[in-house]
């Protein structure tokens, strides 16, 4: 029986020897085989952020982006691309999912720890979850820069028409 369960851990390299598996949390193979989400938005749409990340150290790059109604200042879809391992896809999937449906303010609270925590991500795959972190992060700060320009296009629309009237 503990053959049989060895077996199961255990696989061989290219050169014979035995070495552990590495063996992913059921959640990172759910997320990783039946990823949410995958596509994205126009990013020039005003109700849309991108956060656009990478971490040169292993290759990893991942696109997220946010749709929210300006009306409420809700997230009411996301999308994501990444180009990386499982656990970068897996983290990018989750991500999607929890900021869906909250607000602004809401989903900058969200950390890595979380991600990692839910996933059951090793230490060596963290810099995943902080990836999906900062791309969260950085869909928001495009969102709000393009809402800003927006507002200031207005103000001024609105102070030349006064100006000329």
């Amino acid at each position: 029986m503990l053959r049989v369960g060895a077996k199961r851990v255990l696989q061989t390299t290219s050169l014979g020897v035995r070495v552990p598996a590495r063996l992913y949390h059921e959640r990172v193979v759910d997320h990783y085989d039946n990823p949410r989400n995958v596509g994205s938005f126009d990013k020039n749409d005003p109700t849309v952020g991108t956060g656009l990340v990478g971490a040169p150290a292993c290759g990893d790059v991942m696109k997220l982006q946010i749709k929210v109604d300006e009306k409420n200042g809700k997230i009411v879809d996301a999308r994501f691309k990444t180009f990386g391992c499982g656990s970068a896809i897996a983290s990018s999937s989750v991500a999607t999912e929890w900021v869906k449906g909250k607000q602004m303010e809401e989903v900058l609270s969200i950390k890595n720890t979380e991600i990692a925590k839910h996933l059951s991500l090793p230490p060596v795959k963290l810099h995943c979850s902080m990836l999906a972190e900062d791309a969260i992060k950085a869909a928001v700060k495009d969102y709000e820069a393009k809402r800003a320009k927006a507002t200031a296009c207005e103000e001024v629309a609105t102070e030349e028409k006064s100006a000329t009237a």
